[in-house]
């Protein structure tokens, strides 16, 4: 199902770890196995459940209980708690209640007087499908392969012709209880069946063991890679290419052009984190003569659908004349025309009780010789959004190929997209962080109060670009903050910021990784000591060079990305107590932090028409964790206060009015405070995080 033959997927069931465990247990195993590939479920798409004999906590009786995949989470990194668990004497009792489909959702809230054990995990829409098979385990995965054969026009025909009668066939339907009386029937007159194929959804497989069940879901999928794999070779693909696709540094470069200017358009609500795919298979796609024909007939599974909304919007760019101005000039007409079809759809697919009409910008950007584009409202979503689409691509390939590719019909995309237990879900979602949705970029980001503004952002939500020169302390900084915050929230760069071409390419690189930038922390830093007789011409450089040209640099990059992006923007330098008090022998480090301070006061001036704010955090006598202190500068200071290493922390402290020390973390929350919209009505200040210094005072 790719562009190239892909293996089959191998029998992971290990016998002897699996005796070692309870029922339970062997759950949770057979669902990470089956999740641990893409090809056989996409994240957090499918389910599975097994029907185990336990002992009520009430009475003491053995009853059977439901154990199923509850709401929400992935099979690939579920655990025991993941599990909703549930009496199957009274998932049964259910039936008679229910008064037919157009009461079907009242269904939902009688799950919970099911509940076992008091587990607090809820039941999903799919419990009833697990419920009313008659076989104790039971697999509901989403494979590609499988995807193919039930988006097909003539499914039916294609599951008996590659399947015969080991596995059945069951046409659409919304999945709900409904839907689970129907498996239950099929279950009742085709006693041998091993499983069935949902049309335009995905498989059901079961079995008398764990291992049977997971092994014939391994089995039926492999056999259908296999037949796509005869059917599909030496067929031309998606009609043949129409055109080439551009070398991948071409690729990104047009990428960073083209995201913060469709987030500009697209963030008007909320800001949305973007993702770049130029993978093989989107590759083959979008370079495609059927891209526009078929994208336009939307995805077909409903997971793929939910994540990728009715259809994405092709992006008019020709690799073989690569204009982006053009295209850029075009984009707002583009976006345009989409929200005005989505409302359109809205519109003719309404029911009286829908919910509003949610966000009408498209999800998925296709562009030819480029790749895929995808923006959620954070980074997480819009690349798993993306996975979803290949998927999608997958499915559309298989299934053109051997048949004729059909999309979800257009009233069923949208009672799946607007379905009011859907929008019942949404509203329980947890209230966004404050940062949420924003990228920052920090330079100096390894350092210690790089690291720690970092932190600090983090927690509120944002995706943070470390930006560093030196590659073990940023690799280290990355491993650390990954480790607690993920993959999806930071990025490492290695930027010298005194070097304008490096400055300009890894903010090219920050946009691509995330689609845009709303914060600046400029707070890459060097500091020196010496009397001015020597202070040589080489040092007196060093320091303009970082702490004013380096400012102006990340700045300038800055300014021209806030501004592509028309949705306001935030920079925050970090400078020092000495570029507004001077010190002795510091003339060619306090010159320049005075430099970065006034550079402040002009960009607050220029940016302010358009929302783009700039402040300043002074902060002084930061001895832990700061890399301006490993070395020569601490002797320095230490001789000019007439002190040692180990006095000079103490003589920082009783110096200051409050006599604190001032940790990295202190000025860190500063940042947070200049970066958020606590300060939404502040440019052009300063904050000074000293502990108190008279000869500081901005006043």
């Amino acid at each position: 199902m790719s562009t190239s033959a892909p293996k089959r997927l191998a029998n992971l069931w290990d016998d002897a770890k699996a005796a070692a465990m309870s029922e339970p247990e062997r759950l949770v195993y057979r669902s990470n196995l089956l999740g641990s590939d893409k090809r056989v479920t996409n994240y957090g798409g499918g389910n599975t459940s097994s029907k185990i004999m336990q002992k009520d906590p009430l009475t003491g009786e053995t009853v059977e209980v439901l154990w199923v995949k509850g709401s929400g989470g992935d099979s690939a990194s579920i655990k025991l708690d993941g599990f909703s668990t549930l009496y199957m004497d009274k998932l049964r009792a259910l039936k008679g209640l229910y008064r037919g489909l157009e009461h079907e959702d009242e269904m939902v809230g009688y799950l919970p007087h099911a509940t076992f054990n008091l587990n607090p995990r809820a039941a999903s829409i799919d419990t009833p499908l697990h419920a009313y098979v008659n076989h104790p385990y039971v697999d509901h995965m989403h494979p590609d392969a499988i995807i193919a054969i039930a988006a097909s026009v003539n499914s039916k025909e294609l599951t008996q012709q590659i399947f015969g009668d080991s596995i059945g066939w069951l046409p659409w339907k919304k999945p709900g209880f409904e839907l689970g009386l129907w498996l239950g029937k099929y279950c009742e007159e085709n006693p041998n069946s091993k499983g069935l194929i949902l049309e335009s959804h995905g498989l059901f497989t079961w079995g008398d063991t764990p291992k049977e069940c997971y092994e014939t879901t391994i089995a039926i999928i492999n056999q259908a890679i296999e037949w796509f794999e005869q059917q599909t070779e030496g067929k031309v693909i998606f009609g043949g290419p129409a055109t080439q696709s551009l070398d991948a540094d071409a690729r990104r470069a047009v990428a960073a052009k083209l995201m913060p200017k469709i987030r500009g358009f697209i963030s008007e609500d909320s800001h949305k984190l973007g993702h770049f795919d130029d993978s093989a298979a989107v590759l083959e796609f979008v370079n495609s003569n059927n891209l526009r024909p078929l994208a336009a007939l939307g995805t077909s599974c409903p997971d793929h659908f939910l994540r990728t909304k009715i259809r994405p919007l092709v992006i008019d760019f020709d690799p073989a004349k690569p204009d982006v101005d053009a295209v850029i000039a075009g984009l707002a007409d583009q976006i345009a025309a989409y929200r005005v079809d989505y409302q359109a759809y809205y519109d003719r697919c309404k029911h009286d009780n829908s919910p509003a009409v949610r966000d009408p910008n498209a999800v998925v950007y296709l562009i030819p010789g480029v790749g895929m584009l995808t923006f959620a409202k954070d980074k997480a979503t819009a690349r798993i959004s993306g996975e979803f689409y290949v998927n999608a691509i997958n499915v559309m390939r298989g299934a053109s190929t051997v048949s004729e590719y059909q999309g979800l019909p257009e009233q069923e995309a949208f009672d799946i997209e607007y379905w009011l237990l859907e929008e019942a879900k949404l509203s329980r979602m947890p209230k966004p962080k404050s940062l949420a949705g924003k990228i920052a970029l920090v330079t100096g980001g390894a350092g210690g109060i790089g690291k720690a503004t970092a932190v600090r952002l983090l927690r509120e939500g944002a995706c943070v670009v470390l930006a560093d020169i030196d590659q073990t302390a940023l690799d280290n900084a990355t491993e650390e903050l990954t480790g607690v915050f993920g993959k999806d929230f930071v990025r490492p760069v290695n930027i010298n910021v005194t070097k304008e071409e490096q400055v300009i390419s890894g903010f090219a690189h920050a946009v691509v990784e995330f689609g845009g930038l709303d914060i600046l922390v400029s707070n890459a830093g060097l500091a020196s000591s010496a009397p001015i007789e020597e202070t040589t011409l080489e040092l007196w450089n060093k320091n303009m060079d970082i702490l004013s040209t380096g400012y102006f640099l990340v700045s300038r990059e800055a300014f021209r990305l806030f501004r592509a992006q028309k949705i306001g923007g935030n920079v925050v330098f970090v400078a020092s107590k000495n570029g507004l008090a001077a010190s002795p022998n510091a003339s060619a480090y306090c010159t320049a932090k005075a430099a970065e301070i006034h550079l402040a006061r002009c960009l607050a001036l220029e940016g302010a028409g358009e929302q783009i704010r700039v402040n300043v955090v002074n902060p002084d006598a930061v001895l832990r964790g700061s890399k301006i202190w490993a070395g020569e500068w601490l002797e320095q200071r230490a001789s000019t206060y007439k002190t040692d290493k180990d006095g000079l922390e103490e003589m920082y402290r009783e110096r200051s009015l409050l006599k604190r020390s001032v940790f990295p973390e202190d000025i860190a929350e500063a940042i947070y405070f200049f970066a958020s919209e606590a300060s939404a009505k502040s440019t052009g200040n300063i904050i000074n995080v000293d502990a108190g210094n008279a000869q500081s005072f901005t006043r």
